[in-house]
């Protein structure tokens, strides 16, 4: 498959429900009842099915259901030199719950290494053919770069890097030197999935931002130059999208508001090329700021939500397509879930059989409209 036809017309995020035969194993794993190796291929086995499933419903892009990993963005920086982790029980406060997640900090200055996901992306590139491509998600640098400077993590981080400029650089130029790694592994569909510009919008963010003495345009522009410093020297035949969400921890959400406040910056500027947007509620507002996006981009409209087993109305869904076209060119616009099914593996508050219900959905729509 041509990387020009990537995003799909219909596309996904990338993370499925974890099956209950990867659960198991994983407990038996880490409770020594079974060995590295047997439970490797536990999961081997496993994608083999998710990516056989994604093709049989007709899906050009194929992923590995971030099937090896814990959480969609922590598991990423832990393969960086200069950052460890560990369980303390601790987490994020999310709407309706607390996002237990791994304590993820500097103990020195971020460099790249060789990448285990590198290693991973390798076994799904077998699964490629004339119809498909492989693609992989990894955090967006200013994810990295957030983590480290959320607060917990702030005076750490001030060991090793006395100004945000100093971190900034280091993280852009580590995943200028992952971006290459899997590029030369044959990746030519890589997604940068991002959840600050989504917790920086709306009141509850200004006010948080207000509340600590921090410039949110400072943050804003912050945001923007690592994510492009990373992008710099990136291969022309390689895409790498953005996807942009609020949250999608266990069904529920981090935060809410309108992308009009960050459009003149993500929309506008940012060097990516194409952009997976949450738009499956109110939370997320109007299809204005699409105005921003500049003309070398493409928007996948994330309109179908992952967070209920609900199939939404066909007549709706389309509907709300031509309302977006009214704002950027419909040949531009494509068509996905608002995020993956699994951000964790804790998984969303659904089945797998709703799952790919959800995924039917999104490819019948998308071939009427497009």
């Amino acid at each position: 498959m041509s990387f020009v036809n990537i995003p799909g017309k219909y596309d996904f995020v990338g993370s499925f429900l974890r099956p209950q035969a990867l659960k198991d194993a994983k407990v038996l794993y880490q409770n020594g009842k079974i060995s590295a190796e047997e439970y490797n291929k536990v999961v081997e086995d496993e994608i083999t099915k998710v990516v056989a499933k994604q093709k049989e419903l007709g899906f050009h892009i194929i992923t590995d259901g971030e099937f090896r990993r814990s959480f969609w963005h922590l598991d990423f920086m832990w393969g960086l030199e200069g950052v460890a982790h560990e369980n303390n029980g601790s987490g994020v406060k999310f709407d309706a719950e607390l996002a237990l997640l791994d304590d993820t900090f500097l103990v020195g200055k971020i460099r790249a290494k060789a990448h285990p996901f590198v290693e991973y992306f390798k076994f799904l590139k077998q699964f490629e053919d004339e119809n498909t491509i492989a693609k992989y998600t990894i955090p967006a640098p200013a994810q990295t770069y957030q983590q480290m400077i959320v607060p917990g993590n702030y005076e750490i981080t001030r060991k090793f890097y006395p100004s945000n400029e100093e971190l900034i650089h280091d993280i852009g130029v580590a995943y200028q030197d992952i971006i290459k790694q899997f590029y030369e592994a044959g990746c030519r569909n890589l997604q940068l999935d991002d959840c600050t510009w989504g917790a920086i919008v709306g009141d509850a963010a200004k006010q948080r931002y207000k509340s600590l003495g921090v410039d949110l345009e400072d943050v804003k522009q912050q945001l923007l130059d690592v994510n492009n410093l990373a992008l710099e020297n990136k291969p022309e035949d390689m895409v790498i999208t953005s996807h942009i969400c609020r949250g999608n921890y266990h069904s529920t959400f981090f935060n809410s508001g309108a992308y009009d406040s960050v459009a003149d910056y993500v929309f506008a500027q940012e060097n990516v090329n194409a952009l997976f947007l949450e738009y499956d509620d109110a939370r997320s507002g109007g299809f204005a700021p699409l105005a921003k996006v500049s003309a070398d981009k493409k928007v996948v409209l994330g309109l179908i939500t992952t967070k209920t087993p609900k199939l939404e109305d066909k007549e709706t869904i389309k509907k709300r397509i031509y309302e977006a076209a009214k704002y950027i060119p419909l040949e531009r616009l494509c068509l996905s879930p608002q995020c993956g099914f699994a951000s964790c593996e804790i998984g969303n508050k659904l089945t797998e059989e709703e799952q790919w219900a959800k995924l039917a959905l999104v490819k019948e729509i998308a071939e009427e409209v497009f």
